[in-house]
């Protein structure tokens, strides 16, 4: 029979807050492991995901958005387009701006990427957890979500 947990049973909260933060770390990099090792700057990669999720920008809608000056984010997109990971292309709405986006063999990479962690996390779940587990593991989930969202 299993046993019920009340509120009695849960760690404190600061221990929880903890552990969490220390298993969700320890995920983290177990994920990126498995990904050929990139040579981007935190900045740089969170301009990258920016224009993977939201699609083409401005380097003035980028830097408002990552909250830094526009010289800065200038310097970051050059060195994006060095790397041929970003290009621009004239604006169609106003052609005295450039929008930058994620070049498609970039993109490619991405992709590839991004499946190289997911396979390893299904393989990990297989491996690791049980279909009951997998249940657990799927509320923890919308919880972790609502916490992200806080």
């Amino acid at each position: 029979m299993a046993k019920s947990h009340s509120p009695a049973d849960a760690p404190p909260v600061s221990i929880l807050a903890a552990e969490i933060r220390i298993s969700v770390g320890k995920l983290l990099r177990r994920v990126r492991e498995q990904a050929s090792p990139g040579d981007f700057t935190s900045s740089q990669k969170s301009v990258l995901l920016r224009l993977d999720r939201d699609g083409p920008a401005t380097v003035s809608a980028l830097a408002r958005a990552e909250s830094v000056r526009p010289q800065s984010m200038r310097v970051t997109v050059a060195a994006l387009e060095a790397m041929k990971a970003i290009s621009g292309k004239p604006d169609p709405n106003d052609g005295r701006q450039t929008l930058v986006d994620l070049t498609p063999a970039f993109r490619k990479n991405l992709k590839a990427s991004r499946s190289a962690k997911e396979d390893w996390l299904v393989r990990a779940l297989q491996a690791q957890l049980s279909p009951q587990e997998h249940a657990e593991l799927a509320s923890a989930v919308k919880l972790l979500q609502r916490l992200a969202e806080f």
